[in-house]
């Protein structure tokens, strides 16, 4: 597989191998040498969600406070979303910043977020189920909502009517809301958790291996 990473400093976009035969295809979702390789610490994995949405849906954006924070590894399995990507990591230099990607049941591929990027995901078909996995398990004290149509964002959801959004999403502050409410993580307390899961590994920090 290869692990490319997107304009956002911690988003990677996972590109399997697929091999296809008259059974159908086979594929690794997940490999990790190679994401260790390209990332520099192993995925850590405590909780394994999926989700089905119908066509209108709008599921996001939505975020872990650190601690503990979150980190993700998603694709799609069945149908078709775009998974938009934003930095609210206060002091990034992408700070308020998104990166639209697609995923499908065709090219097959993942997206791995790390902490401190949030997401928001929609079908652009009838039906899509997504899968994920969580370096963190369900917490609602730290998790956070960015509203998804936050007009400063600006961000490129598929318009099929009157979008189908959860009451927190539909009540969720924007960008400028929460970070005067102190809900957002600070970009060296997300690096720094990469760093702790590099030195556990024991692969170093990042200036030893310079």
């Amino acid at each position: 597989m290869r692990i490319e990473p997107l304009g956002l400093e911690g988003a990677y976009l996972i590109r399997p191998q697929i091999f296809p035969d008259s059974r159908g295809v086979f594929l690794e979702i997940f490999n990790q040498p190679d994401f260790e390789e390209t990332i520099g610490h192993p995925l850590e994995v405590a909780q394994v969600n999926c989700s089905s949405s119908r066509l209108g849906t709008v599921r996001g954006l939505h975020g872990v406070a650190i601690p503990p924070g979150q980190a993700r590894y998603a694709t799609c399995v069945r149908g078709a979303i775009i998974d938009i990507v934003v930095d609210t990591r206060i002091g990034s230099p992408t700070f308020g910043d998104h990166v639209p990607v697609r995923l499908d049941d065709e090219r097959r591929e993942a997206l791995y977020l790390a902490e401190g990027l949030v997401h928001g995901f929609a079908p652009l078909g009838d039906e899509a189920t997504v899968v994920y996995l969580c370096s963190s398990i369900y917490s609602p004290a730290a998790s956070f909502q960015i509203n998804p149509f936050d007009p400063a964002l600006s961000l490129p959801w598929p318009q099929h009517g009157e979008p189908i959004l959860s009451d927190k999403d539909r009540a969720a502050p924007t960008l400028r809301q929460a970070l005067d409410l102190g809900m957002l993580p600070t970009y060296a307390e997300c690096l720094a958790l990469g760093e702790a899961r590099r030195l556990r590994a024991g692969g170093g920090s990042r200036e030893a291996l310079r």
